[in-house]
């Protein structure tokens, strides 16, 4: 398929596909005659694995570093960056719900505060309260 066709499937546009194909991502890319790509229909299948693997935190250096070549096999690097991954997913969640619990003592706070009180006034003690490291 050429790229117009690709970048309708993938929903990706066209500069994306080129920017992941230079980038090495995508290798299943052809030339015809005229000089146009022709991609191989496992081309939407890396796409699709790029786009889920971007929405799941993954660099796009990560990604490179975990993708096969051709008749490549890396189950041993995918599984170990993988297994990377979800440790730093876990350390994202873990600040995450400190920062939460930090706000929503903030929010109390800042309800505690009498009515009319300018926020000036308790400005200081709140920020005083935000524990910066969990």
């Amino acid at each position: 398929m050429n790229i117009g066709e690709l970048a309708k499937l993938s929903g990706l546009a066209a500069s994306r596909i080129r920017f992941y194909e230079a980038e090495g991502l995508i290798s299943q890319v052809g030339r015809q005659a005229n000089g146009y790509r022709r991609y191989a229909p496992q081309a939407l299948q890396t796409l699709q694995l790029i786009q889920s693997a971007q929405q799941a935190g993954f660099t796009l250096q990560e990604l490179k570093a975990l993708m096969p070549t051709e008749g490549e096999h890396k189950r041993e690097a995918l599984i170990e960056g993988l297994e990377r991954k979800v440790a730093q997913i876990e350390v994202m969640q873990t600040q995450l719900a400190h920062s939460k619990a930090q706000l929503l003592g903030v929010i109390e706070a800042v309800r505690a505060q009498p009515e009319g009180v300018p926020c000036s006034m308790g400005q200081k003690q709140v920020l005083a309260s935000i524990n910066i490291n969990p």
